[in-house]
């Protein structure tokens, strides 16, 4: 049995919350820790970094933003990229006018920036929810993408429009620009995701996540059992956009190396919505098992078919691919909306439980 529970006894609150309930959790945990830590960047080559390791990591921050607003405090929200482009922005401007700063201390800085533009479009949330407070976060996605493009000077007045990224070091590694290894850079990455996951974990189990959900299921219930709406909605708007603006400045320093305002345009938040929703809503692990899918899924589509001596064109991928995907959420949606996570609850309960039936 994998997951035998005898003799794992509880004898105190502390203990009956404790983060990993059963020991076989953690040994998991440390288990997936030492293969992102040690055993994939001694295996993995430079194609696999650009393609396939970074972009997970990253976009699994982003959703994992979002699904603070959406899966655990219920406000919907459609301008994810647009809040990452806040973040990618202020870490530029930041970096630019304090070029002797450590660049660790720059990405955190910068989804301070998102946070405060997050809580000011959060305010309609208080008298309006729904479908409603989705416009309002789609017009703020046009609207911030439209200010990228007409303000020159967050982009230093580029004649191309775009902001670039100088090389930057920390203690004399490189960790961006065009020499930067990339297992550097997945290294950083990694280290920031990992921090924020464990922020993530430890805030949505205490106050403000039952603050959240409380929310979430009824507002009006919430109110009445006395949490603040105000204090609740904001702080959800704060730490989504927080967590959204550091994956931004992540996505353009250490993946992208360069950026154009149509990179946080509407395509890339309904990409980061289809890996919470495919992930699952109000889970942690799905927001990384929603992402691998999205971002394996083409590279799987574009070398499955070299293999077994199929020519196919990019465009063709490119179809298949949002094909499959709107495919896969139309299915989750119907059969698991809970997602990914919700089966891997499963199969957890099932060896908790094995060899006997549920």
């Amino acid at each position: 049995m994998l997951y035998r529970v005898a003799g794992q006894y509880k004898t105190s609150y502390v203990a009956d919350q404790s983060l990993f309930p059963l020991r076989q959790d953690l040994w998991l945990l440390l288990a997936i820790l030492a293969v992102a830590w040690i055993v994939l960047p001694a295996v993995a080559d430079e194609f696999t970094f650009r393609a396939l390791l970074l972009p997970v990591l990253i976009y699994a921050l982003a959703s994992l933003g979002l699904n603070v607003l959406t899966g655990y405090a219920g406000q919907l929200s459609l301008g994810t990229g647009a809040f990452m482009g806040v973040g990618a922005y202020a870490c530029f401007k930041i970096m630019t006018y304090f070029p002797d700063l450590n660049f660790v201390v720059a990405i955190f800085a910068s989804g301070l920036f998102s946070a405060a533009i997050g809580v000011l479009f959060g305010l309609p949330s208080l008298r309006i929810k729904g479908f409603y407070l989705a416009i309002t976060t789609l017009a703020a996605q046009f609207f911030l993408v439209w200010l990228f493009e007409k303000t020159a000077w967050l982009y230093n007045h580029n004649a191309s429009g775009a902001i670039e990224v100088r090389t930057f070091d920390i203690f004399g590694l490189v960790v961006t620009g065009p020499n930067a290894a990339p297992v550097t850079q997945y290294y950083f990455v990694l280290a920031v995701v990992t921090v924020i996951t464990w922020m993530v974990l430890n805030l949505t189990r205490g106050r403000y996540g039952r603050a959240w959900k409380a929310v979430r299921d009824m507002d009006i219930a919430a109110e009445l059992m006395g949490i603040r709406l105000l204090r609740a909605k904001l702080s959800a708007f704060a730490v989504s956009s927080y967590i959204v603006g550091v994956a931004g400045a992540l996505l353009v320093f250490l993946w992208k190396g360069a950026a154009e305002p149509n990179l946080f345009d509407v395509p890339l938040s309904f990409q980061i919505l289809f890996i919470a929703i495919i992930g699952g809503l109000g889970s942690v692990l799905g927001n990384y098992l929603g992402a691998l899918l999205i971002v394996a899924l083409p590279v799987l589509i574009n070398s499955v078919p070299g293999v077994l001596g199929i020519e196919i064109l990019s465009a063709t991928v490119q179809h298949l691919n949002t094909m499959i995907i709107g495919a896969l959420i139309i299915v989750f949606l119907i059969v698991e909306p809970l997602g990914l996570a919700r089966l891997w609850s499963v199969v957890r309960e099932k060896l908790v439980i094995w060899p006997f039936p549920h």
